[in-house]
């Protein structure tokens, strides 16, 4: 910079001494204001070296930029991820699993009355006849536990059929997706379609619980049933036990025993 001020001046002094012989001026002012001059256009001509500079490294932060989205993808533009659409269909569908109290809400034992399990068992009927042949009506509320049982197994085949369906179609988003993943050229798909990937398989083992869910209705149900019947088996044996002891207090008190000793006729 100093060379170019210095130069600058010596061109203003040349040109002012050229005309000196018609121009009556003040050297040492004049040289001032032209070395003033000189280094105002000096800091001008450094204030453009740095925007230049400046621009220059724009200039490559911008290429960095752009690398950087060339090689890891904006999120914000990778919209349509594979596997999500059907990952978001299966975690928001209503499972057809119920409850053990939905069981045995809806068991009333008219349908055990004509249960075969597809012809696998016989019916007993809502009738049935005596020897001498009247017909006479099966109490169907002593059914109850039986079709409790009969839906819990319905239930059970309920779910498997809905979760086979649906993990057959999780294993098929799977395979898209993975697809999808070999062929990702970002490292932002990459992270997205791995997100989606790990929540197929999470969804996978998910339905296997419902499965397991069914089986432990039916085997609680069934538990239920059995620790009923042997209540009702406890119930009746201590009802039969307090029949036989009122019947022979009722006995002994309608029968009492005559403790006389027995009076012999005497012949005279």
């Amino acid at each position: 910079m100093k060379k170019l001020l210095v130069a600058i001046a010596a061109a203003v002094l040349l040109g002012t001494t050229c005309q000196a012989q018609w121009i009556v001026y003040d050297p040492v002012n004049n040289v001032q204001q032209i070395l003033a001059q000189a280094e105002d256009i000096a800091k001008y001509v450094q204030m453009v070296e740095n925007q230049v500079q400046q621009i220059q490294q724009l200039s490559d932060q911008l290429k960095q930029l752009e690398q950087y989205n060339k090689a890891f993808g904006d999120p914000s533009q990778i919209l349509n991820i594979t596997g999500v659409s059907a990952l978001t269909a299966d975690l928001t569908k209503t499972t057809v699993g119920k409850t053990i109290s939905a069981i045995e809400q809806t068991s009333d034992g008219v349908a055990a009355l004509t249960y075969d399990a597809n012809g696998l068992y016989n019916q007993i009927g809502a009738t049935f006849s005596t020897p001498s042949g009247n017909q006479i009506k099966r109490e169907t509320p002593d059914y109850k536990p039986y079709e409790a049982i009969n839906n819990a197994t319905a239930n059970y085949a309920t779910v498997t059929t809905d979760v086979l369906k649906r993990r057959q179609a999780l294993k098929d988003d799977i395979a898209s997706t993975t697809e999808a993943l070999q062929s990702a050229t970002t490292a932002s798909e990459v992270q997205k379609l791995t997100g989606v990937l790990v929540g197929l398989n999470g969804a996978l083992a998910s339905t296997d619980k419902e499965i397991d869910q069914a089986v432990a209705v039916s085997v609680v149900q069934d538990i239920e049933n059995r620790n009923d019947a042997q209540k009702q088996a406890a119930a009746k044996q201590e009802e039969q036990k307090a029949e036989v002891v009122e019947a022979f207090s009722n006995y002994r008190t309608n029968f009492q025993l005559n403790a006389q000793p027995p009076m012999f006729p005497t012949g005279n």
